[in-house]
């Protein structure tokens, strides 16, 4: 049996049959093909020859007949912003929530066994439970992995199952009493995100080269038989890390094939909201809508909030997150502060450096920067990318942008003093750090920022975070962003603060020092780098401690810095011993004295 006899045993068991011009009109198929599979029906025993169903038919929908369905609710929806707060599944559409407009769908066809599986912001979906008797599945690990692991969490529940995306809005129910084999669902629509095609045998296939495939709507549904080999693959790739970030459909191959049929969904019947402009054009009044976000650009801009277009997020910074918009053909970049940042920085510091770099052709172009709450507006610069720390040629660009910052001398009325930062940090954590020698590395650490205090130094405007990231080509020129931490400084500190990021080696650091400087640095500049370098892995890693309080952690990155600190204390002290510097600090001569 294929999928073109099942559909005309449907059709005949819910409409009867009359005739074959009809069940060809109803079905899309030519006379030719009803005719070959009605006499398949006949021979297998599914139609009696009077075309009537038999107590076959009955049995083998009693068996397929749908009994559960598992609803995938656990994603973050990144990609929603501004709406940032609120899981996609419980937006509304014409002021019904999306999750409860599936549930009550399943219930109309008589299907009461739910589970949800809930992950980001899950307690906003206990509800849902008393209000429907839906069982809840947790996904604790939702930040760092995909539906296929969500799925894997309810694979004991797959059998005469359907499986529904939970953000996506059906405009006519898509389920059914009766079902006769397994199917995933996919629009005629081309899809440049998908790698399923539908090919001339009807099947779904997995696309070999770069072209859009059809539009993957996440809903399935399982018999038994197959449910059986999709668990055993969903389990089989959930144990391996490289499916982390995997969706669901992957269990669903049979080499290059999906294993159900193809169901495609016509028009508007089903319709995914991945995005706030998705949702605004599905339902231009939708509540969820409302945003700090849209109103603030839309008085920034003087516009309508429906003459912002192109709205997405980009990826997450370390300290804030991003959302681009448009507005005619414009592209601009708003800067929303992270959780917990603006304890960290000081926004109205930070607006103070802008205006003293207005001009410079330093840095991009602020449109807008609030002193109070860290937003900021900025033209988005198409094609632009940032430094790649393995390329010389574009890291030496970097140092020289950096030297002609310092060259500036450029002033604002507030400094950077990396040792009283690590005591803002450590002030703000809620317990001590987790490293176990700290305060021995914190001893070690104030050390050297007594002997810095002793040496000569000068004070201009500084960066203080000009990582890789910050530093953007645009026209192959490099530009710094993020100024939040920028104040007056002593220049090796950006030196040390790129390297750290970099996580350059003592030699790279070596060689970027060589950079900046032209020739080979004093042993003075190289012992304020290194000492610098061991000052900010403390710093960093007492920074990402705080970040964790507040569920963005950093793992790896911060165990760097704090080896930083360490290791890098005892090549400062190295250098320290040198005549040259043992000459400065014996004559306590400083040129800021």
């Amino acid at each position: 049996m294929n999928k073109r006899d099942w559909v005309i045993l449907a059709t005949i068991v819910s409409q009867g049959y009359k005739n074959h011009r009809i069940i060809a009109e109803k079905t899309d198929y030519s006379i030719g093909l009803v005719n070959a599979s009605l006499r398949k029906l006949i021979s297998q025993g599914y139609l009696d020859k009077d075309y009537e169903v038999t107590s076959k038919t009955q049995l083998y929908m009693e068996q397929s007949k749908p009994k559960r369905a598992i609803i995938l609710a656990a994603g973050t929806g990144l990609r929603m912003m501004p709406i940032s707060r609120t899981p996609k599944c419980l937006l509304k559409v014409n002021d019904e929530v999306l999750i409860e407009r599936i549930i009550k769908q399943l219930h109309e066809v008589g299907i009461f066994e739910i589970h949800v599986v809930v992950g980001y912001e899950m307690e906003k979906l206990e509800f849902l439970s008393n209000k429907f008797g839906v069982e809840l599945i947790y996904d604790h690990d939702f930040a760092r992995r995909d539906s296929l692991h969500s799925l894997s969490l309810a694979a004991e529940h797959l059998s005469n199952a359907y499986i529904v995306p939970a953000s996506v809005w059906f405009a006519k129910n898509p389920f059914y009493i009766n079902e006769y084999f397994s199917w995933y669902a996919i629009s005629a629509y081309l899809d440049e995100e998908s790698y399923l095609r539908l090919n001339r045998k009807m099947e779904l296939v997995y696309i070999e080269d770069e072209t859009p495939g059809n539009s993957m709507i996440g809903l399935a549904y399982l018999l038994d038989k197959d449910a059986q080999l999709v668990k055993k693959e969903l389990l089989e790739l959930d144990k391996k890390r490289k499916y982390n970030r995997e969706s669901w459909e992957r269990a669903l191959f049979v080499g290059n094939k999906l294993l159900p049929y193809a169901r495609v969904m016509l028009g508007q019947s089903a319709y995914e909201i991945n995005t706030y402009e998705d949702l605004r054009q599905l339902d231009s009044y939708s509540k969820d809508l409302r945003s700090k976000n849209i109103s603030l650009i839309s008085q920034v801009f003087r516009v309508p909030p429906q003459d912002i277009h192109n709205i997405s997020a980009l990826m997450k910074g370390m300290t804030n997150n991003l959302m681009r918009f448009s507005i005619g053909d414009e592209p601009y970049l708003l800067r929303i502060p992270g959780v917990g940042s603006n304890e960290l920085t000081n926004r109205q510091q930070e607006a103070d450096v802008y205006e003293a770099l207005k001009g410079k052709n330093l840095t991009d172009e602020v449109v807008y920067i609030c002193g109070e709450d860290g937003y900021k507006i900025a033209k988005y610069w198409e094609n632009s990318r940032p430094c790649d720390v393995e390329n010389r040629e574009e890291v030496g660009l970097c140092m020289e942008h950096l030297r002609k910052l310092h060259e500036m001398k450029l002033q604002v009325l507030h400094s950077f003093l990396p040792m009283e930062k690590l005591h803002i940090y450590e002030n703000l954590l809620s317990e001590p750090p987790s490293f176990t020698d700290y305060e021995i590395t914190r001893g070690k650490i104030h050390e050297l920022a007594r002997y810095l205090d002793m040496l000569p130094k000068e004070e201009v405007l500084c960066h203080i975070d000009p990582v890789s990231d910050n530093f953007l080509f645009f026209e192959n020129e490099p530009y710094l962003i993020d100024w939040e931490y920028a104040g007056m400084s002593d220049p090796p500190i950006d030196i040390a603060m790129f390297s750290i990021y970099a996580d350059y080696s003592k030699e790279r650091i070596d060689e970027l020092m060589e950079m900046y400087y032209g020739h080979e640095p004093s042993q003075l500049n190289r012992f304020k780098v290194y000492a610098y370098v061991a000052i900010a892995g403390l710093l960093w890693s007492v920074w990402c401690e705080y970040k964790s309080q507040f569920g963005v952690t950093f793992g790896e990155y911060a165990i760097k810095q704090y080896r930083y600190a360490r290791s890098f204390h005892k090549h400062a002290m190295e250098v320290l011993n040198t005549p040259e510097l043992i000459g400065l600090l014996k004559s306590g001569v400083r040129l800021d004295a």
